[in-house]
């Protein structure tokens, strides 16, 4: 009877049936590894395409904002007798009036305005990293998501390989009394429990998919496969400086970029105390032939440094200058949070990883052994089929702690690199 079981267990493995399913997983079209997901996000996510033309916006506006008004032509008469009174002389009759107005801005204060604008298509290009920043770490987690998912398959269609086996089993030994019939059915039911946590697994590796499709701008039902020899890996830093948080991080580059455009704002402010020029030309003929042709040439200035006025332009500049006093401690807060936080999340990645190791290294294969041994005494009928399945279940449970522990890792590990270059 053990040879016959031991020759069953051959065949079983032999069988083309007996690959393992997870095979079919893939046999998709196309495999992206993780770089090349996060190229195609950069390159073809519409979210990330509209800040370029947002930013080419602000650069048509800076050209304009050096343009001067355009002039104004009018034309009408002048000192001219309403009608049906009477005029004794000709010289009365008024006269036709041609008038060109131009106004002369402050070149100066112009080309700071354009430097300010310009400022603002600079806040679009770095926004846009912060976005990449969110959207890589989101294709990152679903990533990951989906290679934790296929390792659960493995592990669970090992399995059923296993309590298909030990189905069989039971099922040669039953006609010969030596195996109750409630251990088939046993079996049969950690068989099916089994298929329901792959198909669970299996909407998790769809549901990555379809977002990850999204992020590359792509439908959601095309398919393509992972690199699953890929493992990230998480090496700690000796130490984690303002400085190179503050060069690293894609929201405080959009902080500086806000500080510079407000204070080339102030610039731009300051510079409306400086006049601004008008020039009007009066072109008139009379109505009367005798009386010459006369003209009118005058050149006005706009005065916003008197006192009245130029409290507008000063109050603007103390709150702007407020404003970025207040930017300045914002970011020296964030990075001095950022610091703690990254010193708090390399601990945990750290122990999380020396947990991990516990799992490979020593806790699952001293149960993979007490498997084992008890299948070899199971093989030869000296060992109940209740007890071998509470020593594969302790096993199972360890090996599906192991992959949980590895995909918290892996989530933590993208927490980690978000909060770096956030």
């Amino acid at each position: 009877m053990t040879y016959n079981i031991r020759l069953l267990w051959i065949l079983f493995l032999l069988l083309p049936g007996s690959v393992l399913p997870g095979s079919a997983w893939a046999q998709e079209k196309q495999e992206l590894t993780l770089a090349e997901i996060l190229q195609r996000v950069e390159d073809n996510n519409l979210l990330l395409q509209s800040f370029g033309p947002r930013a080419e916006s602000f650069r048509h506006k800076a050209d304009a904002a050096t343009a001067w008004m355009p002039p104004m032509v009018g034309l009408g008469t002048f000192m001219t007798p309403y009608p049906g009174q009477k005029v004794e002389d000709g010289r009365n009759r008024g006269m036709i009036m041609l008038r060109a107005e131009q106004e002369v801005p402050n070149v100066s204060r112009l080309r700071a305005e354009k430097s300010f604008i310009e400022s603002r298509a600079h806040i679009e290009t770095v926004t846009k990293g912060v976005v990449f920043n969110r959207l890589r770490a989101e294709a990152k987690s679903n990533y990951y998501l989906w290679l934790v998912s296929l390792r659960q398959i493995q592990i669970l269609e090992k399995n059923e390989q296993i309590l298909t086996m030990m189905k069989k089993v039971e099922e040669v030994r039953y006609p010969f009394n030596q195996a109750p019939l409630g251990s088939i059915y046993r079996t049969e039911a950690e068989i099916e429990k089994n298929r329901n946590m792959i198909v669970m697994q299996a909407g998790q590796i769809e549901r990555a998919k379809a977002t990850l499709n999204g992020l590359m701008n792509r439908q959601g039902d095309v398919e393509f496969r992972i690199d699953t020899t890929y493992h990230p890996l998480f090496v700690p830093m000796a130490r984690y400086d303002t400085l190179s948080l503050a060069a690293d991080r894609s929201d405080i580059a959009r902080m500086n970029a806000e500080i510079q455009s407000m204070r080339l704002n102030i610039d731009a402010m300051a510079l409306q105390r400086k006049p601004d020029f008008r020039i009007q030309f009066d072109h008139m003929r009379p109505l009367d032939p005798m009386m010459p042709q006369v003209f009118s040439l005058m050149g006005m200035v706009k005065l916003p440094f008197v006192s009245w006025s130029s409290r507008m332009y000063k109050s603007d500049i103390r709150a702007m200058e407020l404003n970025i006093q207040a930017m300045e401690k914002e970011r020296a807060a964030m990075l001095q949070e950022t610091q703690g936080m990254l010193y708090a999340m390399q601990a945990e990645l750290v122990s999380m990883q020396s947990r991990i190791k516990a799992l490979e290294t020593r806790v699952i294969p001293a149960l993979q052994k007490a498997f084992d041994a008890g299948f070899l005494v199971y093989q030869e009928n000296k060992l109940a089929l209740t007890d071998l399945l509470e020593s594969w279940e302790a096993l199972n449970m360890m090996q599906q702690e192991l992959v949980e522990e590895q995909g918290k890792l892996y989530q933590m590990i993208v927490k980690y690199e978000q909060e770096l270059y956030r």
